[in-house]
């Protein structure tokens, strides 16, 4: 069994801190709703590697707005996380969108066609064929 290391646990706190410093302080009417779905942190405590998905949002200008405004947030995140983590040296943030939960819901929907236009299909050819039959 493998210790939960501590850049994990940094990283875990980073993410909670980082969700609500987000949505409540930064102040920016260009920021959508965002969703920090995970933070990784170098081994060093260096850096931090924030993967953030943006809620009901594809269009890749908006999410590279989204992204340039967290980026110049980064300065104004890292001193409230200083004041609310005790940590000798708070990482240097990196915003990331995260493609993953979007993907998962396209591919999820292609499915959920796929299986109702295969029950169709059965439907169709149970009421053609299906004149001799009986319940």
């Amino acid at each position: 069994m493998r210790e939960f290391k501590r850049t994990d646990r940094v990283g875990d706190q980073l993410q909670k801190e980082l969700a609500v410093l987000i949505q409540r302080e930064v102040k920016d009417p260009r920021l959508g709703m965002v969703t920090v779905s995970g933070v990784t942190v170098s081994r060093d405590l260096g850096y931090a590697d924030v993967h953030v998905t943006l809620l009901g949002e594809d269009d890749p200008e908006r999410i590279k707005e989204n992204l340039k405004v967290l980026r110049q947030a980064s300065g104004f995140l890292r001193s409230q996380i200083a004041r609310r983590i005790k940590l000798r040296h708070v990482p240097e943030l990196r915003f990331h969108y995260d493609e993953s939960v979007v993907r998962g819901q396209r591919l999820s929907s292609l499915i959920d066609e796929a299986v109702e236009s295969d029950r169709a299909r059965h439907e169709d050819e149970a009421d053609d064929g299906g004149e001799g039959e009986r319940d």
